[in-house]
């Protein structure tokens, strides 16, 4: 790739539909979601474009303004300030100016090449909203290029308007913030301008103004430094006992009071009829009363279709399988080759890719509810349930994420500018149950309860992580973390249909990542296991993995697990899907070859389980200790080792608990 390319940075606000551009621009297939915190590291990818060289994309997380607070939207002010790109695509909502406006005047303040994107062109067409492109550039300075982003209209103008960018010399712009206000600006930037700074020195001076946390601490480290904050600092009280307003507030005031006389001569809007068709379908879906149970009917409709759909499929590839498994058994000589193949390969790998199609239909299902915008109003409505927790609203943003994956999840949750908030949220995030415990669910319901309730089970296990991570928030909040949460304010993406195309290929990235995983992880540790299984020699009791199970089993016993649960819950921090593959392992050798016998139905042949035993597992797998890379991104995140420890032992502690419960009350009742 050229040297040369031309770095473009796109900013805007959250749901401005950045990543969706990202992707026509780049032929990338990031996920668009509906909710903040989607992006949440800034994303790079290539333009080829008709005119000029190719261009650098970079997908930065949105951002209201360039006064951060979240970590996500430090992000994207650090990459806008610090990194200097060519050209900057500001991408604006036009069916929402007035907010999306406030971020673009801090971008033209700060100096850098920019070219104003109206994205959302055909929604805000639908709402009868009419912008002036013109009005709009000879007011600030900028050009104005149309798209409509989830239809990929518009983009070849973008990528051109954008190349072209860099030839034309940056149109000043600077907004007038009245006289007391521009004079405290006058003396700082007279001050500022004695040194070479980074920033342009009137940008610098406003930032000193609205005390901005890192531009002070860059002010600091100047020669003479020190008695600038403190003229800063006085001249910020001179203006506070002038105005009787806080000079950050007053400086965002004048900021509103443009960007509202700007929407006023660049935009028209019909009033006869203000109510759109989101409006209408909010009336009933987030509902006072009818909203959370919706939400729930929901999520019971969603599992009992990944259960009762995907068991067809599934059966057709455990076929497959068995056959496979008969085939080589019956062609291979016995000896350690035909074990390793049957019992390790066939029986390890074969035991997890079967419950792909089941995976599929999860991701299909939440991926429509996340593309149509659903999952915005369901943060919303869960908003009063989180909040009886302690826990910020957009905390239920981070474990909806974590029904997918667990290690976006808990990055997702920077969008939280609490370091309360975001800390408790990170600890209870993997609780929610990851699609990778899915195939673990799916084959104990399978063994131990009737197609009739088998939706019903699993859907109690997905509600079971969700009440428990609202529990565990309100123990921490209540004892480790103490003090309110911050209001809940989150915007609404309007509804529309899911784009298939998108859905297909998120579905499809689904299936490749879960195969590849297939065939280096869980591959390596069936054969790690069927190794420890098999050696030193001896009965599989007597073998390496005998020895360490029987020293895990004491503490598994009062839970009805015996050693080769011990072994595969081992195995399964790796990876949750492991755990099944371990056991497809281990059962395949106890049962001396038999590969007829699929791990279903091994599972419910074995004497050692009943449903009651087989829920208790369900719940040990659903709380105990998050997989491998998910405690590596908690001590990345946390930039700590004792909470990355922590998010070990308390779920564990807490699964081993709620097992035994299930257990206690199961032999009660059955």
């Amino acid at each position: 790739m050229s040297a040369a390319a031309l770095t473009v940075a796109l900013a805007g606000n959250p749901n401005c539909g950045k990543t969706t551009l990202f992707n026509n621009l780049t032929g990338a297939r990031q996920k668009v979601g509906n909710y903040p915190g989607v992006t949440v590291e800034k994303r790079e990818g290539f333009c080829h474009c008709r005119i000029g060289e190719p261009l650098r994309v970079i997908d930065l997380p949105g951002t209201y303004s360039l006064t951060a607070y979240s970590e996500d939207e430090r992000v994207a002010r650090r990459y806008i300030v610090r990194e200097n790109p060519d050209v900057v695509a500001n991408v604006v909502d036009a069916s929402n100016l007035e907010r999306n406006l406030y971020l673009t005047v801090q971008l033209l303040e700060l100096e850098r090449p920019s070219v104003l994107v109206l994205n959302m062109t055909d929604v805000a067409d639908s709402r009868g909203i009419r912008v002036n492109d013109k009005i709009l550039t000879d007011r600030l300075g900028v050009s104005v290029e149309r798209t409509v982003g989830s239809r990929n209209l518009g983009t070849d103008e973008l990528a051109a308007a954008l190349a072209c960018s860099v030839c034309r010399p940056a149109q000043p712009f600077t907004l007038d913030y009245g006289p007391e206000v521009e004079n405290a600006i006058a003396v700082l930037q007279g001050r500022l301008s004695a040194n070479k700074l980074e920033y342009p020195a009137r940008w610098t001076a406003i930032k000193l103004l609205e005390n901005d946390a890192e531009i002070v601490e860059l002010v600091s480290t100047l020669p003479d430094g020190q008695s600038m904050l403190a003229l800063a600092g006085n001249l910020r009280a001179d203006l506070e006992q002038a105005t009787g307003i806080d000079p950050e507030m007053l400086i965002a005031n004048q900021r509103y009071g443009f960007v509202q006389t700007l929407i006023l001569s660049a935009m028209a809007a019909d009033d006869s009829d203000m109510k759109t068709t989101s409006d209408r379908i909010d009336a009933v879906l987030t509902h006072r009363i009818f909203g959370l149970p919706i939400f729930f009917g929901l999520m019971w409709l969603l599992f009992t279709m990944v259960f009762t759909f995907g068991e067809y499929p599934q059966t057709m590839i455990e076929d497959g399988f068995a056959w496979l498994g008969e085939f080589i058994g019956a062609t291979l000589p016995d000896g350690g080759l035909k074990s390793l193949l049957v019992e390790g390969v066939i029986g390890g790998v074969g035991g997890v890719v079967v419950f792909l199609p089941n995976i599929l239909l999860l991701f299909l299902g939440i991926s429509i509810l996340e593309d149509s915008g659903y999952m915005a109003r369901a943060a919303f409505l869960m908003d009063r349930v989180m909040r009886s927790a302690g826990l910020h609203g957009k905390s239920f943003i981070p474990l909806l994420l974590g029904f997918g994956c667990n290690v976006p999840a808990i990055m997702g949750a920077r969008t939280l500018d609490n370091p309360r908030d975001r800390l408790v949220t990170i600890l209870v995030t993997p609780l929610m149950s990851c699609s990778a415990r899915l195939p673990v669910y799916t084959v104990l319901i399978a063994a131990f309860f009737n197609d009739a309730i088998a939706g019903a089970v699993l859907f109690s296990i997905y509600f079971l992580g969700i009440v428990m991570a609202i529990v565990m928030a309100k123990l921490f909040r209540s004892v480790l973390f103490p003090g309110e949460s911050e209001p809940f304010v989150m915007e609404m993406p309007p509804y529309h249909l899911p784009s298939v195309r998108s859905t297909l290929l998120h579905m499809w990235e689904r299936a490749i990542l879960y195969l590849k995983k297939a065939g280096t992880i869980i591959l390596a540790v069936s054969v790690l296991v069927w190794f420890l299984t098999n050696y030193p020699g001896a009965a599989p009791e007597e073998s390496y993995a005998g020895i360490i199970g029987h020293f895990f089993e004491p503490v598994l016993t009062p839970l009805g697990f015996d050693w080769r649960i011990a072994v595969s819950l081992f195995a399964g921090f790796t990876a949750k899907e492991v755990l099944v593959s371990t056991l497809g392992t281990i059962y395949a050798i106890g049962a001396n070859g038999d590969t007829a016998m699929s791990l279903t139905q091994a599972l419910a042949a074995d004497p050692m389980f009943s449903p009651v035993t087989a829920y208790a597992l369900m719940v040990f797998v659903l709380l105990y200790a998050p997989c491998l890379p998910t405690v590596a991104v908690i001590r990345r995140e946390t930039n700590s080792w004792k909470w990355a420890g922590f998010s070990v032992i308390y779920p564990t502690l807490l699964a081993w608990v709620m097992a035994y419960a299930v257990v206690q009350i199961g032999r009660l009742i059955v």
